[in-house]
């Protein structure tokens, strides 16, 4: 599967992402993101893609790089979008026209297409130019992709955006045993809150 476009919106009603993508063969597949799922969206892929910085630079460096290329993709996204398409909607939907809860999330990095596990990410390992990420949807289903590290980064700039917009607060690494990736969620007070 070829992605063509992401989308994504942050509906207020809901306080949820609604997240879209399509393929070039017209297949549309919609999700809803919480707040949850989005900020282990964020947190995860930029530790793994700094993850696979590590394999040929110092943990600093490696970091310094990543942040370099984060900034160098909001810089070409402005150029970009001024005279970007608008989203092509698809003419199949395989999970459905209504967009489904996406329960939970997991990642992996990969080496010849295949899922990296955890005792190998410490070796040195020529990782694939991807990310594999599996969404974690209702009645066990999964749906799995394999993200080039630009479109993971352009997706992760997309969902940090809307994050800002609702005011959903940022979300920290914290790691145990170097194998166990969880995320802290930091509060910034809600907009138009009357506590505030």
């Amino acid at each position: 599967m070829t992605i063509k476009q992401l989308n994504a919106t942050y509906l207020v009603n809901e306080d949820r992402i609604f997240f879209r993508f399509n393929t070039q063969d017209q297949v549309e597949y919609r999700l809803w993101l919480t707040r949850r799922v989005t900020l282990f969206i964020l947190v995860a892929s930029t530790h793994l893609l700094t993850k696979k910085l590590e394999q040929v630079h110092s943990p600093d460096t490696a970091k310094a790089v990543n942040e370099f290329e984060k900034a160098a993709l909001i810089e070409a996204s402005k150029t970009a979008n001024a005279g970007s398409t608008d989203y092509e909607s698809g003419v199949q939907f395989p999970l459905g026209f209504d967009p489904l809860l996406v329960m939970d999330v997991s990642y992996s990095l990969t080496k010849n297409g295949e899922k990296v596990t955890d005792q190998d990410s410490s070796k040195a390992v020529d990782f694939d130019d991807a990310l594999s990420i599996d969404f974690l949807l209702p009645g066990g289903g999964n749906l799995n992709l394999n993200l080039p590290n630009n479109l993971m980064r352009a997706m992760c700039l997309l969902l940090d955006q809307l994050r800002i917009q609702a005011g959903w607060g940022e979300a920290v690494l914290s790691i145990k045993k170097d194998v166990e990736i969880q995320s802290v969620v930091e509060e910034e007070p809600k907009k138009n809150s009357p506590l505030h």
